[in-house]
């Protein structure tokens, strides 16, 4: 795109069934939904939110600036205005015409899935940089470009901030980037406007059914990401053949796929899978090769992890040494079954899960490499879906010898309900409620002996808790090294 933008005449073919009224020949630079980020130059796109709506705020953007809107029915306001079916499906379409369609200029790598989504993308990015590229990444833990970190809020930024960011990716060099694409974006639009060159799925659990009411439409969400995508743009899926949800996929995907699993079937398959505290080895097997590969994070679901970027790595044309170099060499990612080591005699391990099936994979790998107790501290995010509640007490208390339970982001649910939602699962198992999480990590610590295990669940990488509306500080790695600090463990 020029400095000095396009014309709102040539953003507006990218939208099928768009009506314009206004002048068309405006110029405009920049896009948002969010009326106090306009720009001068910039297109407002006014989104009817769950709270509030976007065509309330036009008149603020206007006075910031704004040179054009997107709405979904015309407003009584003087300015050139876009009138399409639904803007939140359009906004990404627009935002892409209005960066100059980034996505085409790198590779972009989809990874949608109910758990492994930011482990993926870590390895895709650690392959990309061992293979030589400049590399991006966008999800949970925020964005990176060519090694410049960029705070976030979502798994999947808003459509308008996902192009915006591709754009940068672009203008700082970044040839292959990988992105975490929630089945929230996927259902919201906002990854409508990328081209993506492969698109990864890691598994489908219980998760998010507050928004989707059904696994069969959480499933159909995830798979907009293959459907949008086809075969002759030599664009290609990499497809859990373990998982029940990859029948459906194969189905809907539009272009070619590979598929990876621990059965002989799939096209990348793992044998040999030995599990230790060190992490894991095995061996792949693909296109009449066999490999050994090592990842140091323990467990089955990282030898998955590691199975999906792998395929994905040789798929992409990157050879058999560098993509087993980079897994052998990628330290793990933060908040995922990440250990907390400062000389005490049992381990703590904080890791993200928050879903029942993650946190199953979680406990069962912690089991394996425990010899004394294993200890769960985990609660549930509130203002989400109650279903899985019991689910996760469930998990707990079947793989658990002592459960804590606590308090996660309860947000505007009182956290003694959320805890109450969970006791039934736990079906008479050791356990103890303590909804203060700060005092809930302190007791693990205080009754965990030598050859122990602790898993702190649920909030992984997060520094902060939700109460009410209110974002506070408050992060489970710091909150135990104050206590083994305290304990004497730390000097």
């Amino acid at each position: 795109m020029s400095a000095d933008g396009k014309k709102l005449a040539e953003l507006v073919k990218r939208v099928m069934g768009a009506e314009v009224r206004g002048d068309t020949s405006v110029m405009i630079s920049g896009i948002t939904h969010d009326s106090r980020k306009v720009s001068s130059g910039d297109i407002y796109v006014c989104i009817p939110g769950f709270k509030q709506d976007g065509h309330d705020f036009a008149e603020t953007a206007i006075k910031a600036g704004a040179k054009a809107l997107a709405v979904d029915h015309y407003l009584n306001l003087d300015i050139p205005q876009v009138k399409v079916g639904d803007t939140r499906q359009a906004a990404g379409l627009l935002a892409a015409e209005v960066y100059g369609n980034p996505s085409r200029h790198l590779e972009l790598v989809g990874v949608t899935g109910t758990n492994g989504k930011t482990t993926v993308t870590h390895l895709i990015e650690k392959i990309a940089q061992t293979g030589g590229k400049q590399s991006g990444l966008i999800g949970t833990l925020g964005t990176r470009i060519a090694g410049r970190e960029i705070p976030g809020n979502h798994t999947t930024p808003e459509s308008t901030d996902v192009q915006k960011l591709l754009s940068k990716m672009v203008n700082s060099g970044v040839n292959l980037a990988a992105m975490e694409v929630s089945s929230h974006a996927l259902d919201l639009g906002r990854v409508n406007g990328c081209t993506f060159r492969a698109g990864i799925f890691t598994n489908l659990t219980q998760d998010h059914l507050d928004y989707h009411q059904h696994m069969e439409n959480y499933l159909n969400a995830k798979s907009l990401l293959f459907s949008g995508m086809n075969e002759y743009d030599h664009q290609f899926a990499v497809l859990n053949e373990d998982d029940p949800a990859c029948e459906l996929l194969k189905r809907k995907a539009a272009c070619r796929v590979v598929t990876y699993g621990f059965k002989s079937k799939a096209d990348y398959w793992a044998d040999q899978i030995k599990l230790s505290d060190r992490g894991a080895e095995f061996e792949v097997i693909f296109k009449g090769i066999k490999t050994a590969v090592f990842t140091s994070t323990p467990g089955k679901f990282s030898v998955y992890n590691a199975l999906a970027a792998f395929a994905w790595g040789i798929e992409t044309g990157f050879t058999v040494d560098v993509v087993t170099q980079a897994l052998e060499n990628i330290q793990g990612v933060p908040g995922r079954f990440q250990s907390i080591r400062k000389g005490q005699p049992f381990q703590v391990i904080i890791d993200y899960a928050h879903t029942p099936d993650g946190l199953m994979n979680v406990l069962e790998t912690a089991r394996e490499i425990t010899s004394g107790k294993l200890i769960t501290v985990f609660g549930c995010g509130g203002d989400r879906d109650r279903q899985k509640r019991p689910l996760m007490g469930e998990a707990a208390g079947r793989l658990s010898d002592f459960i804590v339970i606590t308090s996660d982001n309860p947000r505007t649910e009182e956290a003694s309900k959320i805890i109450e939602d969970i006791l039934p699962g736990v079906n008479g198992n050791a356990y103890t409620v303590l909804e203060d999480r700060r005092q809930a990590i302190y007791y693990a610590c205080s009754i965990a002996s030598a050859g122990d295990t602790i898993v702190i669940a649920g909030k992984g990488h997060e520094d902060y808790q939700i109460i009410g509306t209110e974002k506070i500080h408050f992060d489970d790695r710091e909150e135990v090294e104050l206590v083994l600090r305290g304990t004497g463990y730390v000097e």
